[in-house]
C-alpha cells in the first residue's frame, strides 16, 4: 500500500493537519500507531510494563545472584546444541561447567561461591562455547559487560567485572532540561582527545577535555566510539559487544567518573548508539552465533548490508526487540547517560538502506521499500528512552527526511527529537571543493541552510566527523590548504590564511543561526584542526599521527588557531544567552547578490553577512522590522578573533525611516559578520 484515497475526510492526526501532503497516507500512520499499540499491550500482558521487557541484561550474561551466593550465566541461543562456559576459572575446558537449555531456547547454569569463589573473581577472562550446526565456537557473550584484548594474541575475551566498592555518583541534582534548553553539542572521541601518539583515557578526558568543552559554551558531549568494538579504526561504527564500554580508553568506573564529572559541570552527555548494524565477526561478535545463520540478523543476503559489510538487525523478532531496547535501558541506568544520536537510522528504516538511493517523493517514506519492522523498533526505543528518562535527547541520524521522525508518536510521528542536518555540512564542501568565493549564491545558500521540516528539530553542523575521515579533509584544512602548517604564526599577513579564518567564522555563525535548533562541531574543528582522522591501521603503519588533538596549538598565544576558538566561544555564548535556537525559524531581511550582502533576523537579533571577496561598504543601508538602537554583540571581523577591526563596535546605531520603513545604516567590511541587538 503507498497511497490511499485523498477524498477521505478531515485528518485526524496532528502530522498530516501540519502537511497536507501526507494526507493520502494518513492510513499508513495510523496503521502504524495501531501496531505499535498492539505491540505495547503485548509486551504489558506479558512482562507488565516496557521498561520490565527491556531487562534482559539483568538476566542473560553473566550476573551475580547475592542471595543465593553465585554467578549465573545465561546465553540466548535456541538453535544450538551445546553450550559451555570456559574461562580461565576452569582452564578453558569446554566440558566442564556445560549449560541447561531452557524451554525459551536460554541456556543457563548456575556457579555457587562454595565452589567457584576463589576462581570464578573479578578479573576473571572466560567465554561462552557454543556447540551448533556451524560446529564448535568459543564466543563471547551477547550481553558482556566487558570485553579484554590480549596485548600478544589480540584475542578478546570477556571478563568477570565486579569491583568491591561500587561507583559513587554525585550528580543526583543534574537534570538534562535544566542544563541544556536548547543542546549545543561537541562530538567527540575519547581514544583520539590526547595529543599525544597513543590511546586517550576516559580520565584525561575528564580532567583536560571537560574544562574545555565547559569553556567553550558547549552544553551536551556526544561521545563516539563507546560500545566495544574489535577494529580502532571502524570509528566504533562495527560493533561487536553492545553491553560493554570499551576496555580501551579504562574500566566502567572511569567512564562512570567522566559522565559524573560532565554532569557537575551542567554538560549532559549522549551515546552514539549503533543499532543500525553489528560487526560481521564471528570471533567477537553476535553473526551465526546459535549456528542458525540468523538469530539476531536476518539470515541469507538480507542479513548483510551492502555497503558496510557488516549484519543486519530483524527487528520483527520479540528476542531482538528485547535485546536492543536492554541496551538502551543499560546505557541510560549503569552510566547515566542522557539520551542516543542514533547511528544510520536511514539505513534502518528502508530495505535500501539509502544506497545509492535519492528521496523526491512522499511514496518512498511510505512503500515497499520501507522495513515497517524498524519503524516499530524506533517507535519502541523512542518510547522507552522518553518513559525512562525525562528530558533524554534523541538524535536521529536520517538523510532520508521521513516525515514525522521527530515528531511524537501520538502526532503521527516516530519519536526523535532532533534529526541530523546532513545536508549542510555536504553543501559546505561541495562549495569549497568546486565554486569561487565570488560566484556564491547567497539564495541557493539561504534554500540549504533553511530547507528542513517545519515542526521537526534540526541539529546544524557545518562538519562532524564523517568530513574529516581519511580521504577527506576538515573546513578549515580546505580552506587554508598548506597555509595551515606554514602561515598561521599571528603577525603572518598571508592573504589565504586572512580568507580562511574569515571563512571558518562566517560558515559556522550562518550555519548556527539560519540551520536548526541544535549545534554541533567536532572535537577540535573549533579551532581548525588540521588535517584529517584517520585511525592506526596497516596501511598507515599503525600510526597515530592523524588519530589525535593537537590542543597545544589553539593555547599557543602565537598561533592564529586561538582566534578561531575565541570565535567560536563567543559565538556558542552569544547564541545559548540570547536562546537564539529556541527561536523560530529566520526571516530574510535582505538579499544582495552584487555585494554579495546577507542580512536576517532572527530571535530579535540582526545577522548581517557581507561575503564579497574585497568590497567594504560605507553607508550600507537595509530595512530592520523594529526601530530603535542597535548595537553590535558579536564582530567576526573583531581583533580577538584574528579580524581587522574595521568595525567600530562600541558605536550604537539608530534606525531612520526611509521608504517608509526603519532602516539601519552600517560599515559592511568584506567577509565580515555582525550580530546586532535591539537596545
Amino acid at each position: 500500500m503507498t497511497t490511499a484515497d485523498s477524498t477521505a475526510s478531515a485528518p485526524v492526526l496532528p502530522l498530516v493537519q501540519h502537511d497536507s501532503w501526507l494526507a493520502p497516507y494518513e492510513p499508513i500512520l495510523l496503521a502504524r500507531q495501531a501496531r505499535l499499540a498492539q505491540r505495547l499491550a503485548d509486551i504489558t500482558a506479558q512482562y507488565g510494563s516496557l521498561v520490565k521487557f527491556a531487562s534482559a541484561h539483568q538476566r542473560l550474561g553473566l550476573t551475580y545472584d547475592g542471595r543465593r551466593r553465585g554467578y549465573w550465566f545465561r546465553e540466548w541461543a535456541p538453535a544450538a546444541n551445546y553450550l559451555a562456559l570456559i574461562g580461565d576459572f576452569n582452564q578453558w575446558d569446554r566440558g566442564a561447567d556445560p549449560l541447561q537449555q531452557g524451554p525459551d531456547g536460554v541456556w543457563e547454569a548456575f556457579f555457587p561461591d562454595k565452589e567457584y569463589a576463589g576462581r570464578l573473581t573479578h578479573g576473571s577472562r572466560y567465554k561462552v562455547h557454543v556447540g551448533a550446526a556451524n560446529g564448535g565456537k568459543d564466543r563471547l557473550p551477547a550481553t558482556l559487560r566487558r570485553a579484554v584484548q590480549d596485548e600478544h594474541t589480540k584475542d578478546f575475551a570477556g571478563q568477570v567485572w565486579r569491583p568491591e566498592t561500587p561507583f559513587a555518583w554525585s550528580d543526583q541534582k543534574f537534570r538534562i532540561q535544566n542544563y541544556v534548553r536548547e543542546p549545543f553539542i561537541y562530538e567527540a572521541h575519547v581514544g583520539m582527545a590526547t595529543e599525544e601518539y597513543r590511546l586517550g583515557t576516559y580520565l584525561e578526558f575528564a580532567e583536560k577535555v571537560l574544562p574545555r568543552v565547559q569553556a567553550l559554551g558547549y552544553n551536551c558531549i556526544q561521545l563516539m566510539a563507546i560500545m566495544e568494538h574489535p577494529y580502532y579504526g571502524s570509528f566504533g561504527y562495527h560493533v561487536a559487544n553492545f553491553f560493554a564500554a570499551s576496555s580501551r580508553f579504562g574500566t566502567p568506573e572511569e567512564l562512570k567518573h567522566l559522565i559524573n564529572e560532565a554532569h557537575n559541570r551542567g554538560i549532559a552527555v549522549l551515546l552514539d548508539v549503533v543499532h543500525s548494524h553489528a560487526v560481521k565477526n564471528e570471533a567477537e561478535g553476535l553473526a551465526d552465533f546459535d549456528g542458525s545463520g540468523g538469530q539476531y540478523f536476518h539470515p541469507g543476503a538480507r542479513g548483510n548490508h551492502p555497503g558496510w559489510d557488516s549484519k543486519l538487525f530483524d527487528y520483527a523478532k520479540p528476542e531482538v526487540q528485547q535485546f536492543l531496547l536492554s541496551n538502551l535501558r543499560y546505557w541510560l541506568d549503569e552510566f547515566h547517560f542522557d539520551g542516543f544520536r542514533f547511528d544510520g537510522v536511514t539505513s534502518m528504516l528502508y530495505h535500501h538502506h539509502g544506497e545509492g538511493v535519492s528521496f523526491g517523493s512522499y511514496d518512498q517514506y511510505f512503500g515497499p521499500e520501507v522495513d515497517e519492522d524498524a519503524v516499530l523498533y524506533l517507535q519502541l526505543a523512542t518510547t522507552l528512552v522518553h518513559e525512562m528518562k525525562r528530558g533524554a535527547l534523541l538524535i536521529a541520524e536520517d538523510m532520508s527526511g521521513m516525515p514525522g521522525l521527530c515528531r511524537p508518536i501520538s502526532e503521527g510521528g516516530i519519536g526523535f527529537d532532533y534529526r541530523l542536518g546532513m545536508g549542510i555540512p555536504d553543501y559546505w564542501i561541495k562549495l569549497l571543493k568546486h565554486r569561487r568565493d565570488e560566484d556564491w549564491n547567497l539564495g541557493e545558500l539561504w534554500y540549504t541552510l533553511t530547507n528542513r521540516r517545519a515542526g521537526e528539530k534540526t541539529v546544524a553542523y557545518a562538519e562532524s566527523h564523517d568530513q574529516a575521515l581519511v580521504g577527506d579533509k576538515t573546513l578549515a584544512h580546505w580552506l587554508l590548504d598548506a597555509a595551515i602548517y606554514e602561515h598561521m604564526h599571528r603577525d603572518d599577513a598571508s592573504p589565504i590564511v586572512a580568507r580562511g579564518v574569515a571563512l571558518h567564522k562566517l560558515i559556522r555563525l550562518l550555519t548556527l543561526s539560519l540551520g536548526g535548533e541544535a549545534y554541533l562541531s567536532f572535537i577540535g574543528n573549533e579551532f581548525g584542526h588540521p588535517e584529517w582522522v584517520d585511525f592506526p591501521r596497516a596501511g598507515n603503519d599503525w600510526s597515530y599521527q592523524h588519530a589525535r588533538r593537537q590542543w597545544s596549538l589553539p593555547d599557543n598565544p602565537d598561533l592564529k588557531f586561538q582566534f578561531l576558538q575565541a570565535f567560536d566561544q563567543a559565538m556558542v555564548t552569544t547564541a545559548r544567552q540570547r536562546r537564539l535556537l529556541a527561536a523560530p525559524q529566520a526571516r530574510k531581511l535582505n538579499e544582495d547578490d552584487t555585494n554579495q550582502v546577507l542580512i536576517f533576523e532572527r530571535g530579535g537579533l540582526i545577522f548581517v553577512f557581507n561575503f564579497h571577496i574585497s568590497a567594504s561598504i560605507p553607508d550600507y543601508r537595509f530595512f530592520v522590522p523594529q526601530p530603535g538602537r542597535y548595537r553590535v554583540i558579536l564582530s567576526s571581523d573583531h581583533a580577538d578573533f584574528g579580524g581587522f577591526q574595521r568595525v567600530d563596535d562600541t558605536l550604537t546605531y539608530e534606525t531612520f525611516r526611509e521608504d517608509g520603513v526603519d532602516k539601519l545604516s552600517l560599515y559592511v567590511t568584506s567577509r565580515t559578520a555582525l550580530v546586532l541587538a535591539r537596545g
